[in-house]
């Protein structure tokens, strides 16, 4: 732990949204360039979920009492990352970038990861912890 920040706990949630989100998008902008606009949307939905359970996680994990916080910044932060390396793989193969669908999908992830951050606290205020934390185990 940093102060103000878990690392150990954005870590988690950067992974598991790294795990759960990042291929559904992948599969989405393949299935979007392919025409494919209806399994697009489904991807896409599979995305923003696991977006929501890195948030959840990144948020469940943290020691600091900020769990929206963690979640917010686990989800931006792994989609972001993300984005950098699409964006730039498109620079570098000539492919046009659309910054407008970037920004209005990164507003989305943030509503997501503030929803993971809320679920994240209340399992959290409910006594469900991590088994790093469990006494007696």
């Amino acid at each position: 732990m940093n102060g103000r920040w878990d690392v150990a706990a954005l870590r988690a949630g950067g992974s598991v949204s790294l795990v759960f989100a990042v291929p559904f998008s992948i599969a989405a902008s393949w299935a979007g360039d392919r025409g494919s606009s209806t399994l697009a949307i489904w991807l896409v939905l599979g995305a923003i979920g696991g977006f929501g359970l890195g948030a959840g996680c990144g948020a469940w994990v943290q020691r600091v009492g900020m769990p929206l916080t963690h979640g917010l910044v686990s989800a931006t932060g792994t989609y972001l990352a993300a984005q950098a390396v699409f964006v730039t793989i498109k620079v570098v193969t000539g492919g046009s970038v659309g910054w407008f669908g970037i920004l209005f999908n990164l507003s989305v992830v943030s509503l997501v990861g503030i929803l993971g951050g809320m679920l994240g606290r209340r399992l959290r205020n409910r006594g469900v912890l991590p088994s790093t934390e469990r006494v007696g185990l």
